[in-house]
């Protein structure tokens, strides 16, 4: 039996999500977190197989997670669910360390499907994935230029252009607002912008806002 653990801010999704995966024999859902701060106290006191986890999450992102539990040596399987398109987050989140990436917009047959391949320690992509990771191996030079963005910085760019403010986004991140203001001006300067309306725009037109 595969124990997962569901961590999205929705509560709707987060039951669609439990559903799906109730209803394979193999599969038990052990908990469900609709932040960080959940996931640590669910993981405390629950071991699971595999993390279903969403990217996008008031506070720490699904990234963040994905780099904290790196950096602990977790054993933890993490599957990565998103409304974002693939070509924005899951190179990025394969990186950070997620062993699958699935949209939320598809097929729920491939949300069993993934769960089970990672729980088996295998990396389960797309073929859409697969083909970017082939095409990131022959042409590294860089296609868009919120590629060159850290983790962090492509959060603040999201969180800004999501409509909030320096000292919300410092607030929700735990971070000092000289910070964020720091994050802010490395995107403009990475981006070519000059303020909050560009990036804005800038992130409705690369898909980086939404779901």
């Amino acid at each position: 039996m595969t124990r997962v653990i569901v961590c999205d801010d929705h509560a709707l999704i987060r039951r669609g999500i439990r559903d799906t995966l109730s209803d394979a024999p193999d599969i038990e859902v052990i908990g469900e977190a609709g932040d960080y701060g959940e996931l640590r106290a669910l993981m405390r006191k629950d071991s699971c197989d595999v993390l279903v986890l969403d990217i996008n999450m008031p506070g720490r992102s699904g990234l963040d997670v994905l780099h904290v539990l790196k950096d602990e040596g977790s054993t933890v399987k993490v599957l990565v669910v998103s409304m974002y398109p693939e070509d924005q987050y899951a190179i990025r989140a394969l990186r950070a360390g997620a062993f699958g990436y699935v949209n939320k917009g598809g097929d729920p047959h491939l949300l069993v499907q993934a769960v089970r391949t990672v729980a088996q320690g295998r990396k389960y992509v797309t073929p859409e994935i697969a083909q970017m990771l082939v095409e990131s191996l022959t042409t590294p030079e860089v296609v868009n230029a919120h590629e060159k963005l850290s983790d962090r910085e492509l959060q603040t760019l999201v969180m800004i252009a999501s409509g909030k403010r320096l000292a919300d986004i410092a607030q929700e991140l735990n971070l000092s607002p000289k910070t964020v203001s720091v994050y802010r001006a490395r995107v403009l300067e990475k981006l070519g912008l000059t303020n909050n309306s560009e990036m804005t725009v800038y992130a409705i037109r690369n898909g980086l806002v939404g779901g």
